[in-house]
């Protein structure tokens, strides 16, 4: 039975050729339209699809909610040194308070300052809320008493992929779950 999903609500998970998805955080999607170009081009196979179908006066075709890529697309070996990796690697939380924030509410702080020679680097800069940047302002640790919870230091691409998993985005369609934690230890219950 054919669902009335609107359209822009079929999103296609888009997995490399080991069946991993391509980034966690920002998870790897294709609108329906981009997912469909591609099926025509050959250059991925269908894992999982919607119930919506879409149709043209020759052929229909369910919307696919998973493919994976034909061609193996090697990944980065290292994490791009951005604002976004920073509060991902201190979950998005002050670093000297410890509270958690949302991304509007966090700045990025030197913990050696730039003044006194610290570089903007990812073992001297960590997440921090306003009031503890403040409070810290361009003293070094030991004057203020604020040291980081965490020593920061550059984190490695699959630590960022295993934080992205705890943060999902918004959507999630059911089809998804096998592919985004398949790799996850399994427990004993």
């Amino acid at each position: 039975m054919e669902t009335t999903t609107p359209l822009q609500q079929c999103p296609a998970l888009i997995l490399n050729a080991d069946f991993r998805p391509l980034s966690y955080f920002p998870l790897s999607t294709w609108t329906w339209q981009d997912a469909v170009k591609a099926i025509f081009r050959d250059s991925v196979t269908v894992v999982s699809e919607y119930e919506r179908v879409i149709r043209s006066p020759s052929w229909e075709l369910k919307l696919p909610s998973v493919l994976a890529l034909k061609e193996f697309v090697p990944t980065a070996r290292s994490p791009a040194f951005t604002r976004f990796n920073v509060f991902l690697r201190d979950h998005w939380s002050c670093q000297y308070c410890s509270s958690g924030f949302k991304t509007h509410e966090l700045t990025f702080d030197h913990v050696i300052p730039k003044s006194r020679g610290g570089r903007t680097a990812w073992d001297n800069i960590v997440a921090a809320c306003q009031k503890c940047n403040t409070t810290k302002g361009n003293r070094m640790p030991h004057e203020v008493e604020m040291y980081p919870v965490v020593e920061p230091r550059q984190p490695t691409i699959f630590e960022l992929q295993d934080q992205g998993r705890r943060f999902p985005p918004n959507f999630l369609h059911q089809s998804w779950g096998d592919f985004l934690y398949w790799d996850t230890e399994l427990v004993d219950s």
